[in-house]
């Protein structure tokens, strides 16, 4: 986790006025790891998704062994997420207040973790929130960032990504030049060196240092392949009809259900009853049961 002074001080404030105390721990030396996959995936044309990593891998159980150390049992974030029981396991479930949902963020979650949650947000409204409240500004998009764009950090920290290439078009045909594919995604229109006539990105190969663009419709797929998969209870995401796969936290998504299959290597097929538009390798997939978070994993293939 970055260290922002103005949000530790207005921290330390509010700890005061509340008369509770307010321990700061350093994590930085532990999340380079989450910085460098965020430059490697791009690099590899791949679409990362570096929130997910940090709830999983830094920023919880950083809370929780601090929480172990000072020997509280339950633990809270100002995510905007619910819990509920079922079938004596804790899952991850969807907020009330749908348009600042974050449960699909904390696929990763254990259940070691989620069964010591609170979940204070879960069930406000941030409009209902900020009432009578001073306003500040929203912590929105990727913290390290730090207000500069993506392809900014990247330019900074993997200045090795910057080669240019061919964009292509389905045929094979070049018809423009692109900065190096770490700087664009699968779906993407904007910024591309092209006739501004609606295509898009429909492949990235990093190897070959190509960008193709194509229609839209080429993007719709059916069959996506997940791997790197943590999923509460396998064989309810295996035999339950009402799956619903996600790919994006709040957005265009797939509508129907899902139907899984595990394949090798803890792999899973996700079989879809309506297309998913724009998958793109490194990009999480999330199954929810109703409200519920049952499982996710990182998307590897699609077709």
């Amino acid at each position: 986790m970055t260290q922002d002074r103005s949000v530790t001080d207005q921290a330390r404030q509010r700890a005061a006025e509340a008369g509770i105390p307010l321990v700061v721990k350093d994590v930085s030396a532990r999340f380079g790891a989450i910085t460098e996959y965020f430059l490697s995936e791009y690099a590899c044309g791949r679409t990362p998704a570096p929130c997910t990593l940090c709830n999983a891998a830094i920023k919880w159980p950083s809370l929780v062994a601090e929480a172990d150390r000072m020997g509280i049992r339950a633990i809270a974030t100002g995510h905007y997420f619910n819990t509920e029981r079922y079938n004596g396991r804790t899952y991850a479930a969807r907020a009330d207040d749908r348009s600042k949902d974050q449960s699909y963020y904390l696929w990763g979650l254990p259940q070691s973790t989620l069964e010591r949650i609170v979940t204070p947000m879960g069930h406000l409204f941030k409009s209902d929130l900020m009432k009578g409240s001073a306003q500040r500004r929203e912590s929105m998009g990727i913290c390290f960032l730090k207000g500069t764009s993506c392809r900014q950090y990247i330019s900074a920290h993997r200045p090795d990504t910057l080669r240019q290439g061919n964009i292509v078009d389905t045929d094979g045909n070049i018809i423009g030049r692109h900065d190096g594919t770490a700087f664009y995604t699968i779906g993407q229109k904007r910024g591309l060196d092209i006739p501004a006539d609606g295509r898009c990105i429909v492949a990235i190969d990093a190897r070959s240092n190509t960008i193709t663009v194509g229609e839209e419709s080429r993007l719709y797929y059916t069959t996506l392949e997940a791997g790197s998969c943590n999923i509460v209870d396998m064989e309810e995401l295996l035999t339950s009809n009402d799956v619903e796969a996600v790919i994006r936290g709040i957005g265009r998504n797939p509508q129907g259900f899902a139907r899984c299959t595990c394949l090798p290597n803890g792999r899973i097929r996700i079989d879809l009853d309506s297309p998913a538009w724009a998958p793109a390798a490194g990009q999480p997939v999330v199954f929810y049961r109703g409200n519920r978070v049952i499982g996710g994993g990182i998307v590897e293939k699609y077709r």
